[in-house]
């Protein structure tokens, strides 16, 4: 059998230097993902680059927004994957805005990503990572389940588009 290894990237918290780069790398979600993610493409697409370094500045530190993208040395972002808490979950870390470029999707960015949010959730006193993934996107599914995450049973509406359900995922960070 023949693996196939990833070129070399590091994972790390976004920096206010990584704003250009994840401006592009958020718009390249939005179009891949439509349904995954809270705004249009045209929404991100209008935001100021400067508005975009506010969001990375405020995400790039404290215990309660984080985001962690894959950087392959530099080049374009391959992968970013946020956590959060919310006032209804203070003992779990929301993990959002998950996304892998599709030609790096089965290649141990997603767990990586996944790590680094769960350290980051541990260091913050939060032991339980939860998300949430849209009704029907089973690959997704599949690829949380085997970083260990098990649907909880609960089904919630769609934050952005009427008629869609999502499920909950939650696992030990």
């Amino acid at each position: 059998m023949t693996s196939v290894l990833a070129p070399p990237m590091t994972v790390h918290r976004v920096t206010p230097e990584d704003a250009a780069r994840m401006r592009a790398l958020r718009l390249e979600m939005l179009a891949d993902s439509p349904l995954a993610f809270l705004e249009t493409l045209a929404q991100a697409a209008a935001r100021s680059h400067a508005d975009y370094r506010r969001r990375i500045v405020q995400a790039s530190q404290g215990m309660h927004l984080a985001q962690f993208v894959a950087d392959p040395a530099g080049g374009r972002l391959i992968g970013h994957a946020g956590g959060t808490v919310l006032p209804e979950h203070p003992r779990a870390t929301v993990i959002f805005a998950v996304y892998i470029t599709p030609a790096r999707r089965g290649t141990g960015v997603l767990g990586a990503l996944v790590d680094a949010v769960a350290q980051w959730s541990v260091e913050a006193g939060r032991h339980e990572l939860m998300l949430e993934v849209v009704v029907g996107n089973d690959r997704a599914v599949r690829a949380y389940e085997r970083l260990g995450f098990e649907d909880t049973g609960v089904r919630v509406p769609h934050p952005a588009v009427h008629g869609l359900q999502e499920l909950q995922m939650r696992r030990r960070a």
